[in-house]
């Protein structure tokens, strides 16, 4: 093999591992960013949120609709903890900003109206903790767990309202486990 074959062949190796480096780096870039402004995926730890969502279930929290309008209510969302610098929780949505919401015998009223909340146990109470009344301020909104049992969520009836700018997705879609209860979550 001459000089010049070597001189060839060294620069194409050099070259290809230069091209992997790129493609990797663009690879991270791309999936940082994804991450950080798109979607994130998130776990459930505790029973907060049952019957809807399962210890150790995993999410999709998706990112975009909160540059645009914010949660909706009904809607499920992840929320950096207001009790603890660094934990999240998993929470519904049931009343947005301008929204009154009462706790009265163990019913949710929004706005004086009952709220049929057919994603709880039938016959569920729903417990009060000091404060029963809440108006939802703006640029808040007012979360529940799912489980309604005594002491099974911390929620807005522990630490209020919660701002809009402290929930890091919304989730809809339940990517594991690869049962019965994979996919869209109701």
């Amino acid at each position: 093999m001459n000089e010049n074959n070597k001189d060839v062949k060294n620069k194409d190796v050099k070259q290809e591992v230069f091209e992997w480096i790129k493609s990797i780096l663009l690879a991270i870039v791309i999936a940082v960013l994804i991450k950080s402004f798109v979607f994130n995926t998130t776990y459930v730890l505790g029973n907060s949120m049952y019957p809807t969502l399962y210890e150790r279930d995993r999410l999709f929290a998706n990112k975009i609709p909160l540059y645009f309008s914010g949660p909706s209510r009904g809607e499920i969302v992840v929320l950096k903890a207001p009790d603890s610098n660094n934990k999240d929780y998993i929470k519904r949505v049931i009343g947005v900003e301008g929204d009154t919401v009462a706790i009265i015998d163990g019913q949710v009223y929004l706005n004086g109206k009952l709220l049929k909340e057919d994603y709880i146990e039938e016959g569920s109470y729903t417990q009060v903790y000091g404060d029963n009344y809440w108006e939802v301020p703006e640029g808040y909104v007012f979360v529940l767990g799912d489980n309604r049992e005594e002491g099974a969520s911390k929620d807005s009836r522990y630490f209020g309202c919660v701002p809009v700018d402290s929930i890091k997705g919304i989730t809809s879609f339940r990517y594991f486990p690869f049962n019965n209860r994979f996919g869209k979550i109701e």
